[in-house]
């Protein structure tokens, strides 16, 4: 059974109208090939639609359960247009975003702001997860975009494409009520007997390794006292008293009691948190994500 559009166009006209003549009138088209669409949808669907008598022009059961339905579907392909140009231009449509946790204390918060005030029909799904496991997701097409540490190992960087969207310093994350805190800044050579809480390296080499280059700078070598993959576990393991961390700048903004952040007397590499999306990805809804970044930067 196929029912056009053009046969529910027709019926939902003269059932408003309830008039054959008016409702051709309303077509731009003469009464007889109006009246014959009809009957033909009426054997289409086995039943009829209106009772025709002197009087006029009347639903009957079948019609009236029709038209809303009817309406409904016409209603609908009005709207396939705009739907279509909505998806082409990227003012619609779904975005998969996978972000590191530092990320949810810099650039993720404004950056979704700023996007959802200018596309605000396009859905947006968060992935928290460390830059290994994005990496992963990139190139299998599960995530659209990730916001991650660099760098990119090379078996990436053939099918992936790089923005640079923060750089910051390290800071001190330390326990809460050390004297050493007293000062403005902190010398790492004073901390040389506290365990340090770090990133394994195989997930975050980039970090890891900015890290472990201030210790080096300052002639102290950090006893390892525990690891872990989120910021959040990270800074809450300092407020446990488990030791001291270093951490981008941004993740000041978590705030945990038991918790102190300072600079420290030596200076840091900056880190950098990027934007990584496949070369290949020609969604319209990236396309707007990328531009929007890159106008932020």
């Amino acid at each position: 059974m196929n029912i056009e559009l053009r046969q529910l166009r027709y019926f939902a006209t003269v059932a408003e109208e309830l008039h054959f003549g008016r409702a051709a009138r309303r077509l731009h088209m003469t009464q007889p090939p109006l009246s014959q669409t009809i009957m033909a949808l009426e054997e289409l669907l086995g039943a009829p639609l209106f009772e025709r008598n002197r009087r006029g022009v009347t639903l009957t059961a079948a019609g009236a359960a029709l038209l809303p339905e009817a309406q409904r579907l016409l209603q609908q392909a009005a709207g396939l247009p705009e739907l279509v140009q909505r998806a082409a231009t990227g003012a619609s449509g779904r975005l998969a975003l996978a972000f590191v946790s530092s990320a949810d204390y810099s650039v993720l918060p404004p950056s979704l702001r700023a996007y959802r005030a200018e596309y605000p029909q396009v859905e947006i799904t968060l992935k928290e997860a460390t830059s290994d496991l994005q990496l992963d997701d990139l190139l299998a097409g599960r995530v659209d975009a990730g916001l991650l540490i660099p760098p990119l190992p090379d078996r990436a960087r053939q099918e992936l494409e790089y923005l640079p969207v923060l750089r910051e310093p390290l800071v001190l994350a330390a326990p809460a009520g050390l004297p050493l805190l007293a000062a403005a800044s902190v010398d790492l050579r004073t901390l040389a007997g506290m365990p340090l809480i770090i990133f394994p390296r195989h997930i975050s080499p980039g970090l890891y390794d900015a890290i472990l280059s201030v210790f080096r700078a300052a002639g102290v070598t950090p006893e390892v006292g525990q690891e872990a993959i989120q910021m959040q576990t990270i800074v809450s393991l300092v407020s446990a008293g488990m030791g001291i961390a270093l951490v981008p700048q941004s993740v000041s903004n978590l705030r945990r009691p038991g918790v102190e952040y300072l600079p420290l007397v030596q200076s840091t590499p900056l880190v950098e948190t990027g934007l990584a999306w496949r070369r290949d990805n020609a969604s319209p809804v990236l396309r707007g994500f990328l531009e929007l970044m890159k106008k932020r930067i």
